[in-house]
Formats: C-alpha cells, sequence, structure tokens
C-alpha cells in the first residue's frame, strides 16, 4: 500500500472514531440533560381585572414582577366553572368530552375524571418527574379518582371545593348524611387517607400554614436532589367562603374590604413560592405559569372590589367575555421571552400539549381520543408569533354549546339572563348574536341586530360545529360519572 493511501486510511479512521465519539457524547448528554421544573400557581374564582397588570388597584408586585418577566396573556379563556376549567388544564379535552362538564351535587353520584383520562401529571410523571398537588383537586372525590391516582406522586388538599368549609357551621347538617368535609393527602400506590377537618377554622389560614409551605418545601427537597420536579398549586382564594387571614385582614393597602386582603395575601405567597425556587438555585430552569380558573368578580358582590376588568358577565353571567377571560402568565428565564403582552387566543385545553411540547414530551400526548389542546409551544418559546388558536368554543353546565368566539367576533348560541343570573335559565336568542370585541368588549352591541350583512361571520363556528359533532359520533363524550374504559378499536 502506497504511502498517500495509508495516511488516507488512517485519516478516515481518526475521523471516523472522531465523529463517533462525539455523536455519542452529545447523546449522552442529550439523555442526562435535565428537563425545566414547572411551577403551576392556579387560583380561584380571580376575574381578569384583579391585579396591577390587568389594572386593579390593588398592589400585587410580585404578580406584576411575574407578568413583566415572561408572558402575560390578555386574552386567556377557560370553562364554565371549577370542575371542567381543571379538567381541561390536566387532559387538554374539553370537558364536555370528559363528563367533566358539571359537578354532582352531595347525593347526585360520583364526580370527577374517569381513571382512563391521561392527564398532565401523568404525563410528566412518564417523563421522570416528581409531581405533587397541594391544595383543591375538584376532579374526583372517591378513591380511584383521586390526585393520586391521575399521575401525582403526593397531594394535600381538599378533592372537593372550599365551600365545603363552611358546610359544619349549618345546625341540620348533621341530619343530612353528608359526611363531614376533611382536607385529605395521598401518594401514588396508597390509598388517600383524611387528615384533618375543612371547616371555617382552618378555611382563613390554609394557603398560609398548609398549601404553601408544603410546595416550599417540595420544590427545595426536589432540587437538591437535583430531580425535575412538577407542583400544581390549588390555591384557595378567592373561592367562597372568602375569610381574610388573620394577618392580612384590614391591612390592605387600597383598603377595599376582604376582596383587597385576600388578594394582598394571595400575591404574598406567589411572591414566596417564586423566592422558594430561586432559593433553591433552579430559577433559570424553571417554567412558572399563574393562572385562574374562572372569573369571580361581580358573582359575590358582599366581598366588594372583585372585576372582570371592562368584560361583561361574570362566574354565573355566561358566556360573555368576563365569565371566560382570566389571567394567566409564563415564565421561564432565557427561553419564554420576558416583557411580552399578548393578545393571542390561548385556553385551558391548551396547557397539557404546550408544556409537553415546551419539555420535549410531545410523543407522550394521547392519540386514541380527541385532543382539543393546541400546543403553542413555539410560541411560548419565542420561536412563533401566534399560539396557533383562533377560535374557542364555550359550553355550559349543561354539556351544551353556548358560544363561539373566532378571532375577533364572538358568536353567542345561548346566554344567562342578568341580574343574578344564578337565578336565571339559559336563553336562546332566535339569531344567534355577533359582537366585535375589538370595539365592543363589554358586548353590549349585538351586530345582528342592526346589520345582517355580518351572517358570514357564522360559517367558521359552523364549520367547527361540524367537525366536533362528527368527532363526537366517533369518541362519544363521557357521561358525568361514567367509569369510562376507552374506546374500542381505536
Amino acid at each position: 500500500m502506497k504511502l498517500s493511501k495509508l495516511k488516507q486510511l488512517t485519516v478516515g479512521l481518526s475521523l471516523a472514531i472522531f465523529l463517533a465519539s462525539a455523536t455519542t457524547s452529545f447523546a449522552q448528554t442529550a439523555s442526562t440533560q435535565k428537563k425545566p421544573n414547572i411551577v403551576y400557581f392556579l387560583v380561584d374564582n380571580t376575574g381578569w381585572g384583579s391585579f396591577g397588570v390587568y389594572g386593579g388597584t390593588v398592589p400585587t408586585p410580585n404578580i406584576d414582577k411575574l407578568a413583566s418577566q415572561g408572558i402575560r396573556f390578555n386574552n386567556y379563556n377557560v370553562e364554565v366553572q371549577c370542575t371542567p376549567s381543571r379538567s381541561a388544564i390536566m387532559t387538554g379535552r374539553m370537558p364536555v368530552r370528559s363528563g367533566t362538564y358539571t359537578v354532582p351535587w352531595p347525593g347526585q353520584g360520583k364526580a370527577g375524571m374517569a381513571p382512563w383520562e391521561y392527564t398532565i401529571a401523568k404525563l410528566l410523571s412518564d417523563s421522570g418527574y416528581a409531581t405533587a398537588l397541594y391544595g383543591k383537586w375538584h376532579l374526583g372525590n372517591t378513591q380511584g379518582r383521586m390526585p393520586n391516582d391521575q399521575g401525582f406522586d403526593e397531594w394535600w388538599g381538599t378533592p372537593d371545593t372550599w365551600d365545603e368549609a363552611g358546610y359544619t357551621q349549618w345546625p341540620l347538617f348533621k341530619e343530612s348524611g353528608v359526611p363531614v368535609p376533611m382536607l385529605w393527602e395521598g401518594k401514588k400506590g396508597q390509598l388517600s387517607k383524611p387528615v384533618m377537618p375543612l371547616d371555617l377554622k382552618v378555611r382563613p389560614i390554609v394557603d398560609e400554614k398548609y398549601i404553601i409551605p408544603k410546595t416550599v418545601n417540595y420544590i427545595k427537597k426536589n432540587a437538591a436532589e437535583n430531580k425535575p420536579f412538577f407542583v400544581y398549586v390549588g390555591y384557595s382564594e378567592v373561592h367562597p367562603p372568602v375569610i381574610a387571614n388573620p394577618n392580612f385582614a384590614g391591612k390592605s393597602t387600597a383598603r377595599g374590604g376582604v376582596y383587597a386582603d385576600v388578594i394582598a395575601e394571595m400575591d404574598y405567597r406567589v411572591g414566596q413560592v417564586m423566592q422558594a425556587v430561586k432559593d433553591a438555585g433552579v430559577e433559570d430552569n424553571t417554567i412558572f405559569i399563574f393562572s385562574s380558573d374562572n372569573a369571580g368578580g361581580g358573582a359575590i358582590p358582599q366581598d366588594g372590589g372583585a372585576t372582570n376588568g371592562p368584560w361583561r358577565g361574570d362566574f354565573f353571567n355566561v358566556p360573555f367575555e368576563g365569565s371566560m377571560r382570566v389571567p394567566a402568565m409564563v415564565r421561564w428565564p432565557g427561553h419564554v421571552p420576558s416583557g411580552v403582552v399578548t393578545e393571542e387566543m390561548f385556553a385551558a385545553v391548551d396547557w397539557m400539549p404546550t408544556i409537553a411540547g415546551m419539555v420535549g414530551s410531545s410523543n407522550l400526548v394521547p392519540k386514541d381520543r380527541p385532543i382539543d389542546g393546541i400546543d403553542a409551544s413555539n410560541f411560548m418559546l419565542g420561536k412563533s408569533k401566534t399560539t396557533g388558536r383562533d377560535l374557542y368554543p364555550f359550553f355550559g353546565i349543561d354539556g351544551e354549546l353556548m358560544s363561539i368566539k373566532w378571532k375577533l367576533y364572538k358568536t353567542i348560541f345561548r346566554y344567562a339572563q342578568s341580574p343574578v343570573s344564578i337565578q336565571q335559565p339559559y336563553v336562546k336568542p332566535q339569531i344567534p348574536m355577533i359582537y366585535d370585541l375589538s370595539s365592543d368588549p363589554h358586548e353590549d352591541n349585538n351586530l345582528m341586530y342592526t346589520d345582517l350583512t355580518l351572517g358570514w361571520v357564522y360559517a367558521p363556528s359552523f364549520k367547527w360545529i361540524e367537525g366536533y359533532e362528527q368527532s363526537v359520533k366517533k369518541y362519544p363524550n363521557i357521561k358525568v360519572g361514567e367509569d369510562f374504559k376507552g374506546y374500542a378499536n381505536k
């Protein structure tokens, strides 16, 4: 063999060894690279206009700071009540599909999600995350439907909702046969168990004494162990019965009554969790999400100070924007652009596929069922100018369609009358109403009352309805309380 050929062979062999080594090294680095931690701080019944960055008058410096460090949504949409919104967040599916569009009252039957549902907690657990929930679940109160049955390694809180704190104050409660409301805890692979009564004594201090300390300790523990974690904070306020923490009662600088006091405490608690992430040294590798599950502003007027900003509607006055448009923001230093305020449409159902995309686990999003959420991870990471969502359907607590928002137009097929909407039935207008949200955010002027040339606006809505009805034929909606096992041959 000639010397030149020998050199070529040697160089080629060396290059091959180098490339193989580099590829192996890269693969090892990629496989061992730590996924981002996730903190999801979900507040309860808090309207769009409650915080400083949304025009609120109660000082909220921590929430304002969080908003400035990432993306703040001005067009984030939730479902009709607490359980539907939480189900949408967990599954990426419209609650009408999951049988979670309403909550059975005590004595009406089984509540919450069927164990078959694949939650974001299950997805992240399958991705190697430690997972925990502290606070409100409201997606099932029987064994098999608790958080530790739905992907969480551990949890502490209420399987139902905070109004149960007031049940035992009533003299005839014992005669109802309803069990005394309890706060529970559980671990994966074990049965959940009650640990203490949920009553009016614990109600005002449950965030201070339990939910936030447990969250902070969980962050510190997993950060110290260098394990990626997902902690879901089901914060208690602002949900009835609204009772100010003694350390905050009457002390809000806004002097706006109990509502101002609980918003001030809420901001302080958000700051505690933000500081815990920073102190643990994982701030730059933690996705911090903050949102509300519902718009409560105006629904409980005796609390004072609640507001849904410029939007008409509230918790019961559906499907106007004030009943579905709530605060939301996301931060991930160095990944999510900071200082962004967006009018892009985003919804509760979008979190599951979006979070999966952000952590590189999109392959785990189920393909054997309809997923209504949109993966907006490219938007979150500054790689796209749009979320990909331009239409949002809204269902009532009877599981029937109420409205569809398409771009800047809102088509209303049914609505609840006001005042005191909770006492009123849903009403179906003769012709679906159309509102231009860009010029009429309060939805005062039904354009179909004055100008029939807008009939073309119905087209995107009816196209969506047709597609939805076809999907339901293939994948029938799960009934409330059904122990659904899966779709055959899908």
